[in-house]
């Protein structure tokens, strides 16, 4: 990790360290987890930071959440296979390799791991690394430093997306629009029987246009319809979450007949479709 700003933690905050195994990463002591929350959600934190990561734990931790802990990229890819976490929190700056190249294989696992949230830890004023972070399919970022209940809100509003999809009774769970179908209950996206890769956030991206088909809407309008979504600042972000649908969605993205852009005013999901 290069960014080494003062952390926002203070210190009555940061408990215990907890002890690293030979295996390079630390696991939650189930006797930790609230007895009023059999169902903790799991994160994974995937920093060399040791100082800051135990800050960061301990703090989840008091906030009801069971946290694994890898030093590196290649441990934390270890961990994921063996802990399932809901989410990972995932540092730019890794000594083994960048959080980019982490992310990359994250989602190249398949299955329920490539759809595992990924939340970004950035380095301040650095708008590319965002970029390609949200490109290669992180749910979200954070740029440091930051403010622990910033992490924590934005923690929770990408678990909440995840686990609201497609739960609202008496709307049609599946979306057709030609050879595109969207299911909601499921949570996929598919183009002729193949099944598309999105992130949970393009995924609400991609309902929420959807359900306005033929409406053009504005980006703060689509963000708007998202829930949970307040703390974004990076509101180019949705260009690049949309350009991620079309190359999923779409037969070329250069030429896009599902999400057209509308220009100086936003995008339009298309009623007719092939």
């Amino acid at each position: 990790m290069s960014d080494r700003n003062p952390s926002p933690f203070t210190t009555d905050v940061l408990g215990a360290s907890p002890q690293t195994g030979a295996s390079g990463y630390t696991e939650q002591p189930t006797s930790t987890r609230p007895a009023s929350q059999p169902m903790t959600q799991q994160l994974l934190m995937i920093e060399d930071d040791t100082r800051l990561a135990t800050m960061v734990i301990e703090y989840l931790r008091q906030s009801g959440y069971g946290v694994t802990h890898a030093v590196d990229g290649a441990k934390g890819l270890e961990a994921l296979q063996s802990c399932k976490p809901d989410l990972v929190i995932l540092d730019l700056m890794l000594p083994d390799m960048d959080g980019l190249e982490v992310c990359r294989r994250i989602k190249g696992l398949g299955g329920e791991f490539s759809r595992t949230a990924v939340l970004m830890l950035t380095a301040k004023g650095d708008p590319m690394d965002r970029i390609v972070g949200l490109e290669i399919g992180a749910d979200d970022y954070l740029p440091k430093p930051f403010e622990p209940r910033e992490l924590l809100a934005r923690i929770r509003a990408v678990l909440r997306r995840g686990g609201e999809g497609g739960s609202t009774a008496g709307t049609q769970q599946t979306m057709r629009f030609g050879s595109l179908e969207i299911d909601r209950d499921a949570r996929t996206v598919s183009v002729a029987g193949k099944i598309c890769e999105l992130t949970s956030y393009q995924f609400d991206l991609l309902v929420a246009l959807a359900e306005r088909a033929g409406r053009v809407l504005s980006r703060d309008q689509i963000m708007e319809a998202v829930r949970g979504r307040e703390l974004e600042a990076f509101d180019r972000s949705i260009d690049v979450h949309m350009g991620r649908i079309r190359s999923a969605i779409e037969l070329d993205a250069k030429d896009p007949k599902r999400i057209l852009t509308v220009r100086g005013v936003g995008y339009v999901f298309a009623k007719q479709q092939d």
